[in-house]
């Protein structure tokens, strides 16, 4: 038994370290090819859904409320009626501001034709001028009251308006701040229901600090497009422009405030609601590989390359960044030149590899609504 055992050890020093990589034979991998192709340079984040416009009604007279115009949830248009608050103490302001109006009109008349009497009289020098002035100023203030009156009239119209309350804008209403029958009042705190405009909409959202000189740079340049995911099983994602960077970074988190803006015609975002959002920058066409085929060591990151006739190639790469699940190589790799994606322990630069033949690994064909965050430059 210890002559067996010596023989066994003998053997197992004897072994080279090179055939744990394939130097027996040849090594099977699975390979795919470096394409040129356009993946799009993105920045994720989550953010917030914000009404583009919100509105809290609130009444600016004071009275009875005698009818709600509406539903609860209801979408609105501006102009439509919300509430009806009991307009009869309005109305009879409005005829005692008119019946003023009325009485100031009559006594201006008189005073216009005292003074056109007094007039002919000052002329003939019938009358002192004393008596003349004091006929004119009575003209004058009764043309002031008359002025009054007016203002009067069209002040209690108004309050009169005030009992129709109606939608400032178009949008969505929420829960009822009062029912039919409540006295309300002008100074109450409570709104009687919060109007908030879905279409558009606007998502808030941030992003680290080192991104900001590459985000206005590309936002000078032209659009910058984004796109936001809700959470859910049904979404549809719903597309977007960048229309505003905030003038100051957040000197807690090292974050920049963004907004953008969507159409929201089809109303998926909701106020309040998360939403994943991703900035697209850019589509450059770069060269691309699966991110399987790229490979760590000491002295950096390498792939290997399938030549002509059939051996690996240890090759040295610079990478730019990952996104969808494939590397963008800035440097040491061409389009159109193959690379293991799998079977690497295997493999030793400069001895032939086996190629299965079901080994071609599919490339992706379209951008998914979610990934790895694409670094910008």
């Amino acid at each position: 038994m210890v002559a067996a055992l010596s023989i066994l050890c003998a053997s197992c020093s004897e072994k080279p370290k090179e055939s744990r990589r394939g130097i027996g034979g040849t090594a099977p991998v699975h390979v795919a090819v470096a394409e040129k192709k356009n993946i799009p340079l993105t920045l994720d984040s989550i953010g917030a859904v914000e009404p583009s416009r919100t509105v809290s009604v609130r009444s600016q007279v004071t009275g009875t409320l005698q009818q709600i115009a509406f539903h609860e949830g209801q979408d609105v248009k501006t102009g439509d009626l919300l509430f009806q608050i009991d307009p009869r103490p309005f109305q009879n302001a409005v005829q005692s501001a008119q019946a003023d109006l009325q009485r100031a009109r009559v006594q201006l008349d008189n005073a216009k034709s005292q003074a056109a009497r007094y007039r002919a009289l000052n002329t003939e020098s019938a009358i002192s001028k004393e008596q003349f002035q004091a006929v004119e100023d009575a003209a004058r203030t009764a043309a002031a009251q008359v002025l009054s009156g007016e203002a009067a009239v069209a002040n209690a119209q108004l309050q009169l308006e005030y009992c129709s309350i109606r939608a400032p804008i178009d949008g969505r209403t929420g829960s009822f701040g009062a029912h039919e029958g409540d006295l309300i009042s002008s100074g109450s705190a409570t709104p009687l229901v919060i109007i908030n405009q879905l279409s558009p909409t606007y998502v808030t959202f941030s992003v680290p600090q080192q991104y900001l000189g590459t985000l206005s740079r590309y936002r000078a340049a032209g659009k910058v497009l984004v796109t936001a995911t809700p959470p859910g099983l049904d979404v549809v994602k719903e597309d977007g422009e960048l229309t505003f960077i905030d003038n100051a970074v957040d000197s807690t988190t090292g974050t920049v405030r963004l907004k953008a803006t969507f159409p929201n015609s089809s109303q998926n975002l909701w106020p309040g609601q998360f939403a994943t959002i991703r900035l697209t920058l850019a589509n450059p066409e770069v060269v691309a590989i699966p991110s399987a085929a790229v490979q760590n060591d000491q002295e950096g990151q390498h792939v290997f390359v399938i030549k002509q006739d059939k051996t690996a190639e240890f090759r040295p790469i610079t990478i730019e960044r990952t996104a969808y699940g494939e590397t963008v190589v800035s440097k040491g790799l061409n389009a159109g030149e193959t690379v293991v994606t799998d079977g690497q322990l295997r493999v030793v630069p400069g001895k032939p590899v086996e190629i299965k033949k079901d080994a071609t690994v599919p490339r992706t064909a379209a951008v998914p609504t979610t990934g790895n965050t694409a670094k910008a430059p």
